[in-house]
């Protein structure tokens, strides 16, 4: 290849780089992995040895972005784990089991997930425990629920737990108990994570499997045009694992993870500075792991979730119950001012106005002691209080969202149980931060939500319903956003807020050559064809990682 030619050379294609000096160009020139020039420019730098896809007139963007995933979690559900969806009722998710623990030996383990939070309620009892035991044949069984922060455990895990009428409630979490105080397998927040931790010692899991899941987690991402992402719980198993892959050159998208500073769902360790030690050791060219991870909250159907105003009556929680932060104010500042002193950024799980605002305030204080370099991001953020609103902008704080978590469907059901269908319908004021000058940045919470696709999320933002058409109704309508808003939720919004805009969200000269091919144009289409929109090829610097099995004839080919 002569110096200064290009190795790659993309043309006849309608190319959206979100560039606002160059928009929209039909060809676009590689070299070494980064964007080399776009439009007339790029044609100039073709030479003998360049190769010329010709795109045929199909759509192509930067690659889509992802702030908050839980890639391995999900690699390791493809790969080891049963995944049921969690719409099933109790009867099919029990046969679902029954199948998948059938195919396993006496002694291993059944897990996976995941069971609709709003089958809470049926599973506590000891009948349907016993139901469990039936469907999981002898073996130990955990379950996660779709919210991955409570879990269902038959009678044999509970007995390798030691988990019986008399176990005290563990501080965090609770052990739920039928009218007689059996324990039925129903386990909230930190229960389950206790029991996961056993889980782990009896059966640990390599660091080559952890490196195998990470790695098919990207493969999937990679089949919904996804090439940055930020994992949003990451362990130091898994920052090394993703290390050893990026030395190996197999690393294919650029990973920010979020160091677990207190976890009371998954059962890691180490936390907190234990993990930031690891912090350095662990960093290369595309894993960056640069914030840390609160969780300061719950989730509303367990009634974990802090709120302002309380609870509904009679659904199950003590009178006027409001839920709880998992820190005092005091913890949480000094956690946000220790990391901010070297350079850490924050991603904080809040699904509660209560603690949304706890959060607001915290920053605020980290603000005025000089440090505005740090990011921060309310995860979730489902609920804000109108107060609070504007706060976002001003502070410089992140609304983290998960559309898949909040547009129609069973999730939101769950809520509507527990705070009344007309508070429970309020979710996610994304017009009202846009407006407000907030930066909004796009996650999917996969495998919580059960793919990673944006197109989906996108027709959320924009439409306020169900994408698949499952649920019914619409959301809190006067929130939409636009077709372009939504777009950059998923690019270079989230490039800033992932603290990645150097090189990712848009196909500017310079910036990583990471790309999608679409099977249509967002631009062009019927909005009801939004969440069909597929990638029919997806290629990180400069090199093609995904191409769907069928190819349309408008589909990128080689010339």
């Amino acid at each position: 290849m002569t110096t200064g030619l290009a190795e790659l050379l993309l043309v006849n294609g309608v190319i959206d780089t979100l560039s606002a000096e160059v928009p929209r160009v039909s060809a676009l020139a590689v070299r070494g992995g980064r964007v080399a020039a776009v439009g007339d420019d790029a044609l100039e730098l073709q030479g003998p040895d360049t190769e010329v896809v010709d795109l045929a007139g199909a759509y192509v963007m930067p690659g889509l972005l992802d702030v908050h995933n839980h890639h391995l979690l999900a690699g390791q559900m493809d790969l080891f784990e049963i995944n049921a969806v969690p719409t099933l009722a109790l009867d099919a998710f029990l046969d679902a089991v029954a199948d998948y623990a059938a195919g396993l030996g006496p002694g291993e383990w059944v897990i996976g997930g995941s069971w609709g939070s709003g089958l809470l309620n049926e599973l506590n009892s000891v009948e349907s425990l016993q139901r469990l035991d039936e469907a999981t044949g002898g073996r130990p069984a955990l379950f996660k629920d779709d919210s991955k922060h409570n879990r269902w455990a038959n009678s044999v895990a509970l007995e390798l737990a030691g988990i019986g009428a008399d176990t005290p409630d563990p501080e965090g979490g609770q052990i739920l108990r039928d009218a007689e105080g059996r324990a039925t397998g129903v386990l909230i927040e930190s229960a389950g994570a206790a029991l996961e931790k056993l889980r782990e010692r009896l059966n640990p899991t390599s660091v080559e499997d952890i490196a195998r899941a990470a790695r098919r987690g990207i493969e999937i991402l990679h089949s919904y045009g996804i090439t940055a992402f930020q994992d949003a719980a990451a362990t130091v198993q898994l920052m090394q694992a993703l290390k050893r892959l990026d030395e190996q050159g197999e690393l294919h998208a650029w990973v920010v993870t979020s160091m677990l500073a207190n976890d009371f769902i998954f059962g890691a360790e180490p936390l907190g500075e234990g993990i930031i030690a690891e912090r350095d050791a662990t960093r290369s060219e595309h894993h960056r792991p640069d914030f840390i991870k609160i969780f300061l909250d719950g989730v509303p159907p367990a009634g974990t979730a802090a709120f302002i105003e309380p609870y509904l009556e009679g659904v199950g929680f003590p009178t006027c119950h409001h839920g709880h932060t998992t820190m005092e104010a005091s913890e949480l500042e000094g956690w946000l001012l220790r990391t901010a002193e070297r350079g850490i950024s924050a991603k904080i799980h809040c699904t509660g106005d209560a603690s949304v605002r706890l959060v607001l305030d915290t920053v605020e204080k980290v603000r005025a002691a000089g440090h505005h370099e740090p990011r921060y991001h309310v995860a979730h953020g489902q609920f804000v209080h109108p107060d609070d609103i504007a706060r976002f902008a001003e502070l410089g704080v992140v609304a983290d969202i998960s559309p898949a978590l909040w547009f129609p469907g069973v999730i939101p059901q769950a809520i509507q149980s527990v705070l009344g269908e007309d508070r429970g319908s309020r979710l996610q004021p994304n017009r009202a931060l846009l407006d407000a000058g907030a930066t909004v940045a796009g996650g999917s919470d996969w495998p919580v939500s059960v793919s990673p696709n944006v197109w989906e999320g996108v027709y959320g933002l924009i439409t306020r319903q169900d994408p698949t058409g499952q649920f019914p109704g619409t959301l809190w309508p006067e929130q939409a956003i636009t077709l372009d808003e939504a777009i950059r939720v998923y690019t270079t919004a989230a490039a800033e807020a992932m603290g990645l805009s150097e090189v990712v969200g848009t196909l500017a000269p310079g910036k990583a050559a990471d790309f999608v091919v679409l099977s249509d144009n967002p631009h062009e289409v019927d909005v009801e064809q939004i969440p069909r929109i597929t990638a029919r090829q997806t290629w990180f610097a400069g090199t093609r990682v995904f191409t769907a099995a069928a190819q349309v004839s408008s589909a990128a080919t080689r010339a």
